[in-house]
């Protein structure tokens, strides 16, 4: 069972410091993104998150993420 669902609100911490998105797609698979394959299951899902300031699309397991109220 995932963590997050989509449309949740969520941090992550990137280069440029904490960033915060909402959730648009998960991953139980492994699939290609940005010409690189990311693994993916249904005990280890991936999210697909856009970014709130720009329309950046990252990719981030359960781990990396932070739910926000």
């Amino acid at each position: 069972m995932t963590k997050y669902s989509v449309g949740d609100h969520v941090s992550w911490n990137s280069e440029a410091g904490r960033v915060s998105g909402t959730i648009i797609k998960i991953h139980h698979a492994d699939f290609d993104y940005k010409e690189h394959c990311h693994r993916a299951s249904r005990d280890d899902p991936q999210y697909e998150i856009k970014s709130d300031k720009t329309d950046h699309i990252a990719a981030h397991k359960e781990g990396a993420l932070t739910k926000l109220d």
